[in-house]
Formats: C-alpha cells, structure tokens, sequence
C-alpha cells in the first residue's frame, strides 16, 4: 500500500510551513534517514528525513509552496515491490491511528489536515486552505471532533488523546491543549499523566470570566479611509509571535521590578580583557566581548545564588532547575528568536560571547535547530544598543523570569555625599508571580547587580 509523507511538525509552535526545496525527486529510492526536503517553519529552515524505505512516486505539494499545514500529504511514497506508477497515480489513504500515533508519538504537533472549525467560524478560520477534493469525504467523520466540556466549552483533541485520557481516567476539559488553536494531542496527555499541569475543574454553576474580544478585521480598517494605507499579510513568525504574546500576557501574571547598576568596574574590565585578546596571523582577535556577554554570565550565576528563582510553574508543581540555562532575544527580519546559552553559570564569557555570535548569525539564516532555541528558565531582552534607557519585557513561556536591559548611560550618582560622573545602567526584572513573588525577585535582582558591578566574581 502507497505510504503519504506528510507535512511535519517540526516545532511545537508550528501549525504550517513553507516546503522550500525536494532534495529528492519523483522515481528516487530513499531509505529511512535520507534527507528528502527543506521545510521553512516560522523560526527555521530545517531537513526533513524519511522514515519509511521505498521509492518517490509522486510529489503533490511542489517546492516553493507556502502555508502547508502540519500533517498534509505532501508526496506518496510507493513500498518496496510496489507498482510505482500505480502508486503515484492515486493518493494513499491513511490508516488514521496509525498515522496519528506515529505522528504524535515523533513530532511536538500533528493535526489532521480537516480539522473541525467551531459552528460559528472566525473570519481566520474561514480564510484557512480548504482540504485537497481527493482528501475530502462526505461520509467520513471529522478527525478531531470537539467534545463539549462540563462547563459547556468545546474541547478539540486528537482521537488518540481522547483515548489516552480516557484509559487514564483525565477528563479532557481539564487538560491544556498545545496542538493548533489549543487542540489536546497525545503528549498533553502523557504529560498530564506524568504530574503535569491540569486545569481546576469546572464549578458546578456559573461560568468563567471571559476575557472581551478585540475588535474585527472589519471594525478595524472602519476607522481608516480606502486607500490610504497598504495591507501587508503577516508571515508565520509574526502570527506566533502575536499569539504567544497575547498567551503570556493573559495566561501570567507580570511584575516588575527595576534597579540601577553601576558598570565602571565592568567597563574597565571588559576593555582590559578585549585588549589583551589572543590575535590570529591576520590580526584578528579570538574574542571581542560585549556587556551583553557580561550580563547573561551574571543572570546565570544570579540564579545559582538564588535557586529557588531558577523555577518553571506548572498547575501541579514547581519545576526547580539544577542549571541556568539562559534564552537571550535576538532580532531577525520579521520578528525575534531566542536561542539558549544552555548551562550559562559553567561557561566563560569568552565562550558564551562565541555562542552568542554563532546563534545571531544562524538565527538571521534561520538555521537554528529547535533544542537551540527551546526551552530555558530565564531570559534576556536588551534594547541599551538602541538607546533605550529602560523598559519591561514580556515573560516567554515557560520562563517564570526575563531581564530587560538597558542602555550603560553617563549619569551623575552621589558617592560619599559627593555628586560623580558614572557608568549606570538601567535593569527591569519580569517576574510570573505565580512563582517569583517580590522578595524573591528583589534577592535574584540583587544578586545580579553584585555580580556585574564586581566582575571578577564571574571568575571565582
């Protein structure tokens, strides 16, 4: 029987890629592990391998297609000693439990191309591709039907879930989807299984606060006049960056706060050490480091002082980390990534400013790989480079912390009842109060203003 190669999930944040190139094409033989495409996700450009053994009889979705949502059939792969033009000739049929539990089983997210839509679709909904006519049936029941929770709320999941919880006793209801549009998929479950997080159950009369819907589309472009402004679609990047935005500011709640810190010392010490870099036969140094470099070495020691600021939430336990592993925010054209200085607190400065420099230019080529730039405890947003004297940042989930950092600024400080000239710079703490509160916040802050003030104690 023909196999499908389906669009994959290569990030748990992707609900649609871009298939940049066939590395293979129709009538090659590939075995498991072959590299057969180049699929653009919103963060990255990453290789697609095969999993079955047998040969390309026809590809269905052509190099340079945009959009494809997760899990479509983008080429039929024919058996061994199979007819491959018969096989290219009709598309495969899905065994769909077998498809989904390998599905589900190898990649973070992977939907059934017709996912139901509400009774009442948004206009996004709407405007969403329409199943291929050979992949659309009548008679063939939706592949993630929406189960009405005890509260009233449709519940989308996958039928594996469904079964999963089912078999371990989990009402879905309660259960946080992480698949396209909050769908529950298998892993939400095993995780769930596993102590993860769950949602309280629903009260036995009235019903949650709703949060109030922003305006439409149309309500929107109402206040503008026709013609004076030019629409331009937003990519993949910038509709997850929206919608984890909206996520992190709905879902944690945010607190604040901000202390000044005193750079000579580090400013001194950082042109001392860029001059005495090792120079290679052409002159050039080995390492040219940066505040930035200094800051991420601090917040990551910070947070060994302070362990119990080095946390994730989850609605069933505090997740404590052994390592700082920071996430630093790096700019790239239509939006941000955040790669992971993974066990910052063991590395030198030198080695996480080449890190540092590795990532930004594969990040710009979106090269980085998804371990690269998921997960972490904490994280750092620095804008001084702009000019910006100070400003809050929006926590990443499941970070419980990130540090906004602004620009190092000559400001007149007051020193042994005398007014001096010094280098400060600005630092704002976000905090998921839910697992830092102030106090906390203010020790994992105080730490780290001692750390960059004295930067010889990076060394100790």
């Amino acid at each position: 029987m023909p196999i499908n190669i389906l669009m994959p999930a290569l990030s748990p944040t992707m609900e649609k890629g871009n298939l940049a190139k066939w590395l293979k094409k129709e009538g090659d033989k590939v075995k498991s592990g072959d590299v057969i495409a180049e699929i653009e996700t919103d963060k990255a450009t990453m290789e697609v391998e095969a999993v079955d053994e047998g040969t390309i009889a026809k590809i269905l979705v052509p190099e340079g297609t945009q959009d494809v949502p997760v899990n479509d059939v983008i080429a039929v792969l024919a058996g061994d000693g199979e007819d491959v033009k018969a096989a290219g000739a009709t598309q495969a049929k899905p065994d769909s439990t077998k498809t989904e539990a390998k599905a589900e089983s190898t990649k973070p997210e992977a939907p059934k191309t017709d996912t139901p839509k509400p009774e009442a679709p948004t206009k996004a909904e709407s405007a969403a591709p329409a199943s291929r006519p050979s992949e659309r049936s009548n008679s063939a029941p939706p592949a993630a039907p929406a189960l009405a929770a005890q509260n009233g709320a449709r519940v989308f999941s996958s039928p594996l879930a469904r079964r999963l919880a089912k078999d371990a006793g989990i009402e879905l209801s309660r259960i946080s989807g992480t698949g396209p549009h909050g769908r529950v998929v298998a892993r939400d479950v095993e995780q769930a299984k596993a102590g993860g997080s769950l949602k309280a159950a629903a009260p036995a009369s009235g019903t949650a606060p709703a949060i109030a819907p922003s305006m439409s589309d149309q309500q929107i472009r109402a206040f503008f006049k026709d013609g004076s402004y030019e629409e331009v679609p937003h990519d993949s990047m910038r509709k997850i960056i929206a919608q984890r935005l909206v996520q992190a500011k709905q879902t944690i709640p945010h607190f604040y706060l901000t202390m000044d810190c005193n750079l000579d010392k580090l400013m001194a010490a950082r042109e001392e050490i860029n001059a005495q870099a090792p120079k290679d036969k052409d002159g050039k140094p080995a390492y040219k480091l940066s505040v930035n470099d200094f800051v991420i070495k601090a917040l990551a020691m910070a947070l060994q002082r302070v362990p119990d600021a080095n946390v994730t939430w989850t609605e069933g336990a505090m997740l404590k980390h052994q390592g700082s592993d920071v996430g630093v925010a790096v700019s790239i054209p239509g939006g941000l990534i955040t790669p992971v200085v993974r066990d910052a607190h063991l590395k030198s400065v030198s080695t996480i400013s080449r890190e540092m420099k590795d990532f930004a230019a594969r990040a710009r080529n979106r090269r980085l790989k998804p371990e690269e730039y998921q997960g972490g405890s904490t994280a750092v947003s620095n804008l001084g480079m702009y000019g910006i004297k100070d400003f809050a940042a929006v926590i990443n989930p499941p970070h419980a912390t990130i540090l906004a950092v602004g620009a190092g600024e000559q400001r007149p400080v007051v020193k042994a009842g005398k007014i001096e000239i010094a280098t400060v710079m600005s630092v704002t703490l976000s905090t998921d109060h839910r697992a830092v509160d102030g106090a906390l916040g203010s020790e994992l802050l105080g730490a780290f203003k001692a750390l960059i003030e004295n930067p010889v104690m990076m060394i100790v």
